[in-house]
């Protein structure tokens, strides 16, 4: 496995979990030792089958735990040098972390338009709004044309560019997006990873995706883990991972499986040496 560590020095990162875990009531262990990072600038894929533990990892970074009294337990968050297992999730928010929760959640009743707005910090001026519009409908030109529609009229690939839209506003430094593709037709999957791709080349904006559609997932990131049960079971380059041959046997398939098909994969003790 490639050693990020030796390639990215502690300013270079913006993102690291140091061996977390994560209890649920005090008793239900979801993540047992999570370690991974994110480079400043990067896009990192997190793959893994349901149940693995992908969205509580989100939840960890993000602050989103506690509503389902869950809490990490030991371990660190830090992010751009900083730890943040205390902070609320709105100071995290603040520091530039945004995670766009699996579900494409927007507000129904709302337009495009007033769920763009709706998302801008209270400090943010008019002309900023203006201008964060703009330039996310640049990226989004979908939702340009439907942008006085109401939100909860829009298609499955509409409402995730709006709720990545959504995330944009609050100006990140950090994007976490849960499931993207989640119920997609794979020709807005590849349109959606596209403008996220190209979001990323622009601006520099760092990216930690979850995933189960791998062969989506690392056509566009620089590194992805594979967790497991909880655990982090390979951490490597995309390419190395889309070259390793377990990973083609059982998660890439023809380039149609995805880790929901999956139904008799068995970890091989080499992955954990």
């Amino acid at each position: 496995m490639t050693d990020q560590k030796n390639a990215a020095g502690p300013d270079d990162i913006i993102l690291s979990l140091n061996s977390i875990e994560v209890v649920y009531d005090f008793v239900s262990l979801a993540i047992k030792g999570v370690s991974l990072e994110v480079p400043k600038g990067q896009m990192v894929a997190l793959l893994g089958a349901n149940g693995a533990g992908k969205s509580t990892t989100l939840k960890a970074v993000s602050g989103l735990l506690k509503p389902e009294r869950g809490r990490v337990s030991r371990g660190e968050v830090m992010f751009a040098g900083r730890q943040i297992d205390n902070l609320l999730p709105q100071e995290r928010v603040e520091l530039g972390i945004c995670h766009v929760l699996e579900g494409r959640r927007v507000f129904e009743h709302l337009t495009p338009d007033e769920n763009l707005e709706a998302a801008a910090p209270p400090a943010m001026s008019r002309q900023a709004v203006a201008r964060e519009k703009d330039r996310i409908y640049g990226y989004f030109p979908r939702l340009f044309q439907r942008r006085t529609s109401q939100a909860g009229y829009l298609s499955g690939g509409e409402q995730q560019m709006l709720a990545i839209g959504r995330a944009l506003m609050t100006q990140p430094r950090l994007l976490m997006l849960d499931e993207p593709s989640l119920g997609l037709a794979p020709f807005l999957v590849a349109e959606i990873f596209g403008i996220v791709q190209r979001i990323n080349r622009e601006q520099g904006l760092s990216v930690l995706i979850v995933e189960q559609n791998a062969l989506a997932a690392l056509e566009i990131v620089s590194h992805g883990y594979l967790i497991e049960n909880g655990r982090i079971v390979m951490h490597d380059s995309a390419e190395a991972l889309k070259n390793n041959s377990d990973i083609q046997e059982f998660y890439l398939g023809g380039g149609e499986t995805s880790f929901h098909d999956v139904k008799h994969y068995r970890r091989r003790k080499r992955w954990l040496t």
